[in-house]
């Protein structure tokens, strides 16, 4: 065929087609009918799929007025994502280290806190929805339960004194060798006495004095140091 198109020209056009006829059959005589085939897939992707870890949340007992926070994820599958708002269904839990919009490449993660903070004791619970695009709502769920803060109290026990006295006045400072101030509304008459104005995270430093019957009061006693827990 080479040949011809060097030897022939306007006929030689009609025994290439002729030929190019002979060798496709009834196909290759309907050139002008064939319609373009589409072209191969080259790995399309399906649609962006928006993930949530954990998928619940349990934050545990914390006790009411305080907060306790943990860490979360947002995951893109397939294709990227972008994430237009989060919703919380109860004042109780918030969200934090997000800014909207939010695009997250596909096969990457971002990550978050959720904080507890219970207004009141007893269980709590609450939805967090991530809204994107082209999804339903990913949604994960959220407990936890407000207890009552405990009651500090500091227990002080001392020696009794070997001389003559009717009682004990016990003192109290913020702070190591005083200013002390006493705590006893009337006369400690044993060697033990229990301060139950304390609050949590704080430290105390503790003094006691013998007095007598004639109301004689013996110098301070070795200070002690009592640090209140957090709650």
């Amino acid at each position: 065929m080479t040949e011809l198109r060097s030897r022939w020209d306007g006929v030689g056009c009609a025994v290439v087609l002729l030929t190019l006829a002979a060798m496709l059959g009834c196909q290759g005589m309907n050139l002008a009918k064939m319609s373009p085939q589409p072209a191969p897939s080259l790995g399309t992707t399906g649609p962006s799929q928006l993930g949530f870890s954990p998928a619940t949340v349990n934050f545990g007992a914390v006790v009411v007025g305080t907060a306790r926070s943990q860490t979360g994820t947002l995951s893109a599958a397939n294709a990227s994502a972008t994430v237009t708002s989060a919703t919380l269904s109860s004042p109780e839990f918030a969200l934090s280290g997000l800014s909207f919009p939010l695009t997250i490449a596909a096969g990457h993660s971002v990550s978050f806190t959720l904080t507890f903070t219970p207004q009141t004791t007893g269980a709590a619970s609450g939805n967090l929805s991530f809204v994107s695009d082209g999804n339903t709502p990913t949604i994960a769920s959220l407990t936890g339960t407000g207890t009552a803060a405990p009651q500090h109290y500091v227990d002080l026990s001392w020696n009794a004194s070997t001389s003559q006295v009717v009682g004990y006045n016990v003192y109290r400072g913020t702070q190591s060798g005083g200013p002390y101030i006493m705590i006893n509304s009337v006369l400690n008459a044993s060697a033990n006495f229990r301060d139950n104005n304390v609050q949590a995270g704080h430290t105390y430093f503790y003094v006691v004095t013998a007095v007598d019957g004639r109301n004689n009061k013996s110098n301070f006693s070795k200070e002690v140091q009592a640090a209140i827990p957090t709650p």
